[in-house]
């Protein structure tokens, strides 16, 4: 038998206000997307506006803000009794909207409004400096598309291709000769054809699928006077072994010496494995820092970059039109006002919140790194996102928000935020060090190895704990791999 009933169960949740949860959204976007948030902000209430001037905001916000307490209450008075003249037709709703009217609600005091501020700017020559036009590498190979001598369906048939090219240059995995002769209607070797005669565009190899095709196809272009004879055979018969470094095999498989097969190594060096590269969208990778540190007078200084980002203001005009209250009389109008009012306060409170706490976050950070800003990279220390939220007395979540996409401008160069949270290790010494300073290191010994024999990771290890880094073999073969280094086997030279 089931028995039905009811259980009263108590349960802990945390619900975030409108205003935390806009407070959090904008903290956690870079600089080029928050610009981009107040333009919309600005478009869709009216009630915002871009101040023009930061001196004649501070002015006006003092003269409108400014209301004594008799002014507040003769303007209430008009108020109340627009109401009680309503009051006939509208009983059911007057609580609601006694609600909505309260002028001091609307018109915060001084002291909530962002403090103005000089923006400074930081690059005044090359903002009316005009960017010069890159082609993109879509628009480089239509203008040779233009030139063959196509029927117009082969012509769709490569603007096709063209545009499913990835990045460096390779035809998008996805987007293979059969499927492409499905979506035209076209038998594959029509594909194939307009496929081959791009790939012989500029820049050669370009629109190939794989690497050996990309290499095989430059080898063709390039082979006029047989010098990569030896290169095209071995790319033929052996490109898993040759690609692997397994040359001696290479060598005995194809009847080469070792010799021929070098040469074959330095002529395949002189090619481009992705062809795609200096054709993307520079915009796109354009960095824009979100903070400067910079040494001035022997002190550490640090400032938001905010040139670009406007001041904000509720509209005099609408702070007019509540203080004139008698010509306000449709209900609907002074809701939506208050709404957009409101709405208007939180954001530009957000903004100001936002601003303090990347201030706070970015200053404990230079707290705990300071050698790294003096002295450069190499002095980096190891630190964790909650040493900075314990600084701060925040939580770790705001402080993620806060580092996510952000950059900081330095003298030694421009970093992420997140590049400056790493593990510790103790060395024999019993000294903390970075595991960046580590990886650093292991770079360094890997750089100056002999490429005829390269070291192994156990090798490395024992490098490092002869230099007092206690690290294993594991550990080594990690850090390798996210320094992006191939195992030895594929780091050895002829």
């Amino acid at each position: 038998m089931v028995r039905l009933g009811h259980q009263l169960i108590q349960t802990q949740s945390q619900v975030l206000k409108p205003q935390q949860i806009l407070v959090s959204t904008l903290l956690q976007l870079p600089m080029l997307l928050l610009e981009q948030k107040i333009k919309t902000e600005l478009e869709i209430n009216p009630v915002l506006e871009e101040a023009e001037d930061w001196e004649e905001l501070e002015e006006e916000e003092e003269e409108v803000i400014e209301t004594n307490a008799e002014e507040v209450k003769e303007i209430q008075d008009e108020f109340d009794q627009v109401e009680e003249n309503k009051k006939s037709d509208e009983d059911k709703l007057n609580d609601e909207v006694q609600e909505e009217v309260n002028l001091e609600e609307l018109l915060p005091p001084e002291d909530d409004l962002p403090e103005p501020r000089m923006p400074v700017d930081r690059s005044e020559e090359d903002r009316d400096m005009p960017e010069p036009y890159q082609e993109t590498m879509a628009e480089h190979l239509l203008k040779q598309l233009q030139l063959l001598k196509l029927s117009e369906l082969e012509f769709r048939i490569g603007e096709y291709i063209i545009y499913n090219l990835r990045d460096d240059g390779y035809l998008d995995a996805e987007v293979s000769v059969e499927s492409i002769s499905q979506v035209f209607d076209v038998p594959e070797k029509t594909v194939e054809k307009v496929l081959k005669a791009i790939q012989h565009f500029d820049p050669p190899g370009i629109a190939s699928r794989d690497l050996r095709e990309c290499l095989l196809v430059q080898v063709e272009i390039k082979n006029e006077d047989g010098r990569y004879d030896t290169l095209e055979r071995i790319l033929k018969a052996s490109y898993t072994d040759f690609i692997n470094k397994r040359f001696e095999k290479v060598a005995a498989d194809l009847n080469l010496s070792l010799d021929e097969v070098k040469k074959a190594l330095e002529e395949l060096s002189k090619l481009n494995p992705k062809p795609g590269e200096g054709y993307s969208d520079t915009k796109q990778n354009y960095i824009v820092p979100d903070f400067y540190v910079e040494m001035v007078d022997d002190e550490l200084v640090i400032s938001l970059n905010e040139y670009k980002m406007p001041g904000l203001r509720i509209s005099n005009h609408y702070k007019k039109m509540i203080r004139q209250p008698k010509k306000i009389v449709d209900r609907e109008v002074r809701k939506f006002l208050k709404e957009k009012i409101d709405s208007a306060k939180w954001f530009i409170k957000a903004i100001r919140q936002r601003q303090m706490t990347m201030q706070k976050t970015m200053e404990a950070i230079v707290n705990r790194q300071r050698d790294f800003f003096i002295k450069g990279p190499e002095y980096i220390k190891p630190m964790i996102m909650k040493d900075i939220a314990e600084d701060i007395e925040m939580d770790i979540s705001t402080v993620s928000r806060v580092c996510k996409g952000k950059y900081v401008h330095t003298d030694y160069g421009v970093f992420e935020l997140k590049y400056f949270f790493n593990e510790g290790m103790e060395t024999d010494d019993g000294e903390s060090v970075s595991t960046l300073r580590i990886k650093e290191r292991l770079k360094e010994i890997i750089s100056n190895e002999d490429p005829r024999k390269p070291y192994s990771d156990e090798k490395l290890s024992k490098m490092l704990q002869q230099e007092g880094f206690p690290i294993a073999r594991r550990t080594v073969a990690k850090y390798r791999e996210q320094l992006g280094l191939p195992v030895a086997r594929l780091r050895r030279n002829i």
